[in-house]
């Protein structure tokens, strides 16, 4: 979603949810079974990315205090969780209308040969 390549997708929409709820990124990552280290990886190139931090350390001092997320990092996750929505409620429009009405029935018996197919046979 920042600049020609794609850097925010589910996965690391749900990391980002994971951090949120948990208050760490490494429950977060234990959570999506992935390692911390390619976790912080994912959270760093998304932000390098967009050019703004989506997590900043939780009060409380020390390297294990926790994680949350920043304000623009919620507003963000807010805003792409809300597109997803949109995707998704459209592809289902679509769906409905490309097959309303259309009834599909598999066959009970073999298709027909043709003459041509019965003489090979033969």
């Amino acid at each position: 979603m920042f600049g020609k390549r794609l850097k925010l997708g589910g996965g690391r929409a749900h990391l980002l949810r994971s951090i949120d709820r948990r208050g760490s990124l490494r429950q977060a990552a234990a959570e999506l079974g992935m390692s911390y280290r390619n976790a912080w990886g994912y959270l760093q190139e998304l932000e390098r990315a967009a050019g703004f931090k989506f997590v900043e350390r939780a009060p409380g001092g020390g390297p294990r205090s926790g994680m949350r997320l920043t304000v623009a990092g919620r507003e963000f996750l807010a805003c792409y969780q809300k597109f997803r929505r949109g995707i998704e409620e459209a592809a289902e429009r679509h769906f409905e209308r490309s097959f309303k009405g259309k009834e599909f029935r598999s066959r009970t018996r073999p298709p027909e040969r043709s003459a041509r197919a019965r003489a090979a046979v033969r």
